[in-house]
């Protein structure tokens, strides 16, 4: 009996564990009787036969995506509407991926590779244009669930791509997995090496060719890892005890021989020892050799832009070059799904603080994946600074003005509702109304989601922009340069518009609305101000 007793806890333990890795029945949507009539975005078909999809392991699919080009409908009756162009249609490698995106979520995400014919036939991996992207032998399908407005890593790609050696592109598609509908998804690119994407060299095993390309991660320690010998430290810099991991991400751990493992650890350790030292902030001797200072505060800009919660710590990816190409490491960005106002943990909500000083509220909620030290020290050298403040200026006079991202948002929702994508979406996963993990704010409904994310932007951007003394430089509305903002501003800039001479008129503090022009818009804003003494923009 107690033999007896013994397999059947045995059996429960491993019903157990495959329920919370993987189901025979992949993880169906609320609803399976959702169809796609006619679509703008493409249409990816996945078929496993009813296999299960694993967490840890490639199986062998098939992948068809109908793509019929910008401005042309896609429709799910293949045999109604023959001759649909066909954007791949062949084997792939799949498998889940993600930690939390996958563990806290219904909707799952999932790693693709291309195959030349299925896994259990040798088949090796292909690189494939897909839907416009760079050919490459690595993508990804992310699956919006927590992120219900479906356009957080979207529009942190799009604030990040003018900044960064490579930022990756995603595109909208409609998802079946054996005939069911499961939904919309992110077909991405992933962060990785390849001519289209970070473009490392392989690394050798001598002189230049050992110095270069590698591509390491800040997140969890899983696997082969480098361990960092310096503890993390809370917002004050007294260390917590807890260790920080770098993961190898390219080449793999396996793929490496000694002598270059060998050298990339020496190199992040250099690179932390100086960190640590009392000359950190010596231009010669100092960080400054081994990091490319203005990759590094274009990360730490789009980390705090979007207060992500797991910026710094986790899939923060960071590379290096051969010694004759740029001998720095440079950082590129990943994973914003519970960023912008998304998250209620570790008060990731709030718009008036620091992510790169969140350490002690990690740590007091028992978080043990914490930010390197490094930050830290980077965060109190006055250079650092004074390029964190030169960048934002630069960034506030580009692409990341208010009026340019509420566009980008409004234009991502008509992508997304033009056609009912998020309609068909919100029938297979009815979730409007309902508190997803870890969601603060939950919103009725798309356009309720996006008004809140525009708010929450708003006001990010107002804080920053007081921190960073983004106006210190040009006040707002003083196109005169007297230090004050009245209807005399209105007058230079209505004399610059009408004989084109820009001499008595400081064209950036007129540019009022911060959307790089100084025209009548911004004369509008400024009479509107010099009569009630509140920006309304």
């Amino acid at each position: 009996m107690k033999i007896i007793r013994l397999l059947l806890c045995l059996t429960l333990l491993s019903l157990a564990n495959v329920s919370h890795a993987q189901r025979p029945d992949n993880y169906p949507p609320d609803r399976t009787d959702v169809v796609i009539d006619r679509t703008n975005l493409p249409i990816v078909w996945l078929e496993v036969d009813h296999a299960m999809i694993l967490r840890d392991e490639y199986i062998t699919a098939r992948m068809k995506i109908i793509d019929n080009g910008a401005g042309n409908l896609n429709y799910g009756d293949t045999i109604a509407h023959p001759g649909q162009h066909i954007d791949y249609n062949g084997y792939i490698a799949l498998r889940y991926r993600g930690n939390t995106s996958f563990s806290q979520s219904d909707k799952k995400p999932y790693s693709i590779r291309p195959l030349d014919k299925p896994l259990e036939e040798g088949g090796t991996k292909k690189k494939v244009k897909l839907l416009g992207m760079g050919k490459d032998n690595k993508w990804a399908l992310l699956a919006p669930y927590s992120d219900k407005s479906m356009m957080r890593d979207l529009l942190a790609f799009e604030i990040s791509r003018p900044w960064m050696d490579y930022t990756p592109q995603g595109r909208y598609c409609e998802v079946y997995l054996d005939g069911i509908y499961y939904g919309v998804y992110i077909l991405s690119e992933v962060v990785s090496k390849g001519k289209q994407r970070l473009n490392l060299d392989d690394p050798g095993t001598a002189d230049d060719a050992l110095t270069g390309g590698y591509l390491l991660e800040a997140d969890q320690n899983e696997g082969f890892t480098i361990q960092s010998r310096y503890l993390p430290v809370s917002s004050t810099g007294e260390q917590l005890p807890c260790y920080v991991h770098y993961q190898y991400d390219t080449p793999d751990y396996e793929d490496m021989v000694m002598v270059q493992i060998q050298y990339i650890r020496a190199r992040v350790s250099e690179m932390e020892d100086v960190m640590a030292s009392w000359y950190y902030r010596d231009p010669v001797r100092g960080y400054r050799n081994y990091i490319d200072v203005e990759s590094f505060a274009d990360f730490q800009l789009s980390m705090e832009l979007s207060h992500n919660v797991d910026g710094y710590r986790k899939s923060s990816k960071f590379f290096k070059r051969r010694d004759s190409e740029g001998p720095r490491f440079k950082m590129a960005i990943w994973d914003f799904n519970i960023a912008f106002g998304n998250c209620w943990k570790y008060e990731n909500y709030k718009t008036d603080t620091w992510i790169y000083q969140t350490n002690d509220i990690l740590y007091q909620n028992g978080e043990t994946v914490l930010i390197p030290f490094w930050w830290y020290r980077l965060n109190n050298d006055p250079y650092y600074q004074r390029v964190i403040k030169d960048r934002w200026f630069q960034y506030r006079r580009n692409n990341v003005s208010y009026e340019r991202l509420a566009a980008k948002l409004d234009s991502m929702a008509e992508v997304l509702t033009i056609y009912d994508a998020e309609h068909r979406n919100s029938q297979a996963w009815p979730r409007w109304g309902v508190r997803v993990w870890p969601n603060y704010y939950v919103a009725s409904d798309l356009r309720d989601e996006i008004s809140y994310l525009k708010n929450w932007i708003k006001d990010r951007l107002d804080w920053m922009d007081e921190q960073l003394e983004y106006y210190s430089r040009h006040p707002r509305g003083d196109a005169d340069g007297d230090e004050n903002v009245n209807i005399s501003d209105v007058t230079v800039i209505l004399d610059y518009l009408l004989t084109g001479n820009s001499d008595e008129v400081d064209l950036t503090a007129g540019d009022c609305n911060l959307d790089g022009n100084c025209d009548i818009q911004d004369v509008m804003l400024l009479i509107d101000y010099a009569l009630n003494g509140t920006w309304h923009y």
